[in-house]
């Protein structure tokens, strides 16, 4: 698993310096601390899902350049078909429930964050909302925090700086609905009907 920080790491710094940019670039394009661009490229941690993506939007390359995530094969999303996935030894683990169709501007995952885990801060467009299915988490939405258990939910403006974390000793399960696009399909998203196999 270390391994697997270390090449996202070393990834992500070498498609930095061929874009020219400094750490302090692509950390205030992403709304991130330049501070956690250092570890990723280190390989010390791993970012979480919509970190990824807003660093790798500002390095101007596809997120599957940094991690192969599940496919839309269908409308219907079923539970023993799908397969968690995560970016590493991140404390995080996502399940797929959203399709793909062209005009398409909601994606959804199961997010499962482990005991202790904690995100760090950041800022993008769109935005988002969580609904917590097991266990509890704190949501932190421009400094104020909130506790969320089962049944409850928060929706706000993805550009207030915002973080997640488990203050609690078991696993929190919750649902992720935004309008960032965290699988890196834009236009290019297919038709859910004609794809026949589960990258």
């Amino acid at each position: 698993m270390q391994q697997t920080q270390q090449v996202m790491g070393e990834r992500l710094r070498q498609t930095r310096k061929n874009r020219s940019l400094t750490m302090q670039e692509v950390a205030d394009g992403a709304g991130l601390s330049v501070g956690f661009i250092s570890q990723i490229e280190r390989g010390l941690t791993v970012p979480s899902l919509s970190s990824l993506v807003s660093i790798s939007r500002v390095l101007e390359t596809p997120v599957s350049s940094f991690l192969e995530q599940p496919r839309a094969v269908s409308a219907v999303s079923r539970k023993q078909l799908r397969e968690p996935y995560s970016l590493g030894k991140t404390g995080l683990s996502y399940e797929r429930i959203s399709a793909s169709f062209p005009g398409n501007v909601l994606r959804s995952v199961l997010m499962h964050e482990e005991p202790g885990h904690s995100d760090e801060p950041i800022s993008h467009e769109g935005e988002e909302m969580m609904f917590v299915l097991v266990g509890e988490i704190t949501v932190e939405v421009d400094g104020e925090a909130s506790v969320l258990g089962p049944g409850d939910s928060i929706h706000f403006d993805s550009r207030r700086p915002h973080r997640t974390w488990n203050h609690t000793s078991e696993m929190t399960t919750l649902i992720w609905c935004g309008t960032m696009d965290v699988f890196g399909e834009g236009d290019e998203s297919p038709d859910p009907i004609h794809r026949n196999e589960m990258d």
